[in-house]
């Protein structure tokens, strides 16, 4: 429970300080009252009865434990059956409920067609429009353009919103775990395999992998292989579309928590070299932090331009 990596994992539960969250069990049996859906079998029932409530109350502290109705667990990380609730889940419903918030309130005022007023408005639109202009019609053209702006706009914003969260203490990057990048990849994959059945039909839009070319009839076999490659090629990129989000977002924190790390390894040390090494580790954070910022949006925007050339590729001739 104590190792610094599932910090940035997802799990069942939030981290806080230990002073915000206490727990004060005098018996083991009142933690198994408080959290049913942790069966007698499962590995954190099997240390909770190993330790004494002192403990238990230490081990605990600064945990928030998600109440899971429709599931059981084995631990904090893993779920033994049913549907669990994890905190990403509930980060990302949470990034859904502020961009619900931000936009539905900023698509009202546009549709009064008044000119933008304060700065919130100006810079939701700017963004907007930066989108739709540099991304979407810059990979589709003006025409497809117009089709897929509001997904690749829903994308952008999702992602961006979920790797801010990531930079909030105690919360977490949704976008760090595969599952969620894993999606999203799913989602651009589907668009583009539907979006060009729709436009060349299901036999046209596997002809449309073949590019043409004017090949003598000898060399007419080689179109099969091609065809395997084009497939295999597309199937690919749409994985490497979740890899490297995932790997960014990861990357980031793992920095971050190598760079903090060292204070605790330190603490060892004299007294004047400890200060150091954690003056050192705080401005490396802080500015290391500031550069994840800037990670924030590029990713948001690599993800959401790639999937834009992705989708225009499926709906256009080779």
């Amino acid at each position: 429970m104590s190792n610094p990596v599932f910090h940035i994992k997802d799990g069942y539960y939030f981290e806080v300080p230990k002073f915000l969250w206490h727990y004060h069990y005098t018996d083991t049996n009142q933690f198994e009252k408080d959290y049913p859906f942790f069966p007698k079998q499962s590995d954190l029932y099997h240390q909770v009865r190993r330790l004494s409530p002192d403990e238990l109350n230490r081990e605990l502290s600064g945990k928030i434990i998600i109440p899971q109705p429709f599931a059981t667990l084995k631990n904090l990380y893993d779920k033994e059956s049913g549907f669990a609730v994890s905190k990403f889940m509930l980060l990302e419903l949470l990034a859904a409920a502020i961009m619900a918030f931000i936009f539905i309130r900023v698509g009202r005022r546009i549709a009064t067609g008044r000119a933008p007023q304060g700065k919130s408005w100006n810079m939701c639109e700017a963004m907007l429009v930066f989108v739709r202009d540099e991304i979407a019609v810059s990979a589709m053209g003006e025409h497809e353009a117009e089709r897929f702006t509001p997904l690749l706009w829903t994308m952008f914003f999702f992602i961006l919103t979920c790797n801010l969260l990531g930079l909030i203490p105690w919360l977490g990057a949704p976008t760090g775990a595969f599952a969620v990048t894993f999606g999203l990849a799913c989602v651009v994959f589907c668009t583009s395999f539907g979006s060009g059945i729709m436009r060349f039909g299901p036999l046209g839009f596997w002809l449309n992998q073949v590019p043409s070319m004017d090949l003598p009839w000898w060399l007419q076999p080689l179109k099969l292989p091609i065809f395997v490659i084009e497939v295999l090629s597309t199937c690919i990129k749409h994985a490497i579309l979740s890899v490297r989000l995932l790997a960014n977002m990861v990357a980031g924190h793992l920095v971050l928590l190598a760079i903090l790390g060292l204070i605790v390894a330190a603490s060892a040390l004299g007294t004047g070299q400890w200060l150091l090494v954690a003056t050192i580790s705080v401005l490396s954070s802080t500015l290391f932090s500031v550069l994840e910022l800037f990670v924030a949006f590029l990713q948001a925007y690599v993800f959401t331009f790639l999937s834009a050339l992705f989708i225009s590729a499926a709906v256009h001739h080779h």
